[in-house]
């Protein structure tokens, strides 16, 4: 299987150009950079991350942020340009799309959103698919995710480390 077919790629993809749930993109390709390549700082699906997370903080109006962020993600495809990870995703129309954006964000211009290239048909489909199992979600709630959502699983992961650290 390519890897652009994996799962929480789709995911991924889905969140992005579906319904603009770029927190939950960061969620589901963190866990799968973390399944594949948890060391490599550079590989492609870190860019991915860096490109949700900077989306995530221009639509919150946290322009540094998104600033740190989508410059990171410019660079990281910049410098893997001849991976996989960029198979079915047209990175020759994604590159300078990122850049506008990156200006606009320089401009403090308010938040607009971009949907992902997707050049290959069955990936295209898979993620249409799951773009259509996605539940509307409330505008306060996709802003404010990061501090919304139930984080009993992290603080406990937090507090065993730092026990184990004892």
């Amino acid at each position: 299987m390519h890897p652009l077919f994996h799962p929480l790629f789709v995911d991924y993809c889905a969140y992005f150009n579906g319904n603009d749930d770029y927190f939950e993109c960061h969620e589901v390709l963190e866990e799968y950079w973390k399944e594949i390549a948890p060391s490599q700082k550079l590989h492609p699906l870190v860019g991915y991350v860096q490109l949700a997370t900077g989306m995530y903080h221009w639509r919150r109006g946290n322009f540094s942020g998104a600033k740190r962020m989508l410059g990171k993600a410019i660079s990281n495809f910049e410098h893997n340009r001849e991976s996989e990870f960029f198979d079915f995703v047209d990175l020759e129309e994604l590159h300078p799309t990122m850049k506008l954006h990156l200006q606009k964000i320089e401009a403090n211009t308010p938040f607009t959103r971009f949907s992902l290239p997707i050049e290959n048909g069955k990936l295209l489909k898979s993620v249409e698919d799951k773009i259509k199992l996605l539940p509307p979600l409330d505008p306060h709630f996709i802003f404010n995710k990061h501090m919304l959502r139930d984080r009993s699983e992290i603080l406990e992961a937090r507090e065993f480390k730092k026990r184990s650290r004892l």
